[in-house]
């Protein structure tokens, strides 16, 4: 990545399933006044070496972290990054396609990340969407959050600036 390449935005979405499967998507959006990523998507094979980096960044960075699903770890591993640009050279995305898994049971579930603390440098949203049979009973996320009325559908915001980390924890109920 080019040292003139600047994040601006970044959206989590994590989709639990009934299996303790779950899929997340993070998207990255970047401000890329050297074009450096539109650049890069005309050459196959540096295309192909950055997405390589950029997947061993992100599951370095993964592995620094400890994924519980019930008090049990469930390591988060990196399955794919795709590059591309929205509209404009100067503003090329990264998404980044992870999975991770544990076992769920009936009644009172618990999701915990634990990681470093950090200061958030750009703003980012994140959406958890939990099984059909599922309520969400509880969250502790150090920020607000949301649940929908749906009651299986979390979400919230960061801001630049707020203090993260150190423990996320998700509780929810399967009937």
């Amino acid at each position: 990545m080019s040292e003139n390449v600047k994040p601006l935005y970044a959206h989590g979405y994590f989709y639990m399933h009934e299996t303790g499967l779950v899929d997340q998507v993070i998207v990255f959006d970047y401000w890329d006044p050297d074009r450096y990523y539109w650049k890069l998507l005309s050459k196959p094979t540096l295309l192909e070496e950055e997405r390589q980096m950029l997947a061993d960044n992100m599951q370095y960075y993964l592995d620094k972290e400890k994924v519980l699903i019930n008090d049990i770890e469930a390591p988060p591993r990196v399955i794919d990054v795709e590059i591309g640009v929205r509209g404009k050279p100067e503003l090329p995305y990264i998404v980044f396609l992870i999975e991770f898994k544990g076992e769920l049971r009936k009644g009172l579930n618990k999701y915990e990340n634990i990681y470093e603390e950090e200061v958030a440098e750009y703003e980012y949203i994140v959406f958890w969407f939990f099984p059909e049979n599922a309520k969400i009973v509880k969250a502790e996320l150090g920020v607000p959050y949301f649940v929908e009325p749906n009651g299986r559908t979390l979400f919230f915001r960061v801001k630049p600036g707020t203090r993260v980390g150190g423990r996320e924890a998700i509780y929810f109920r399967i009937e």
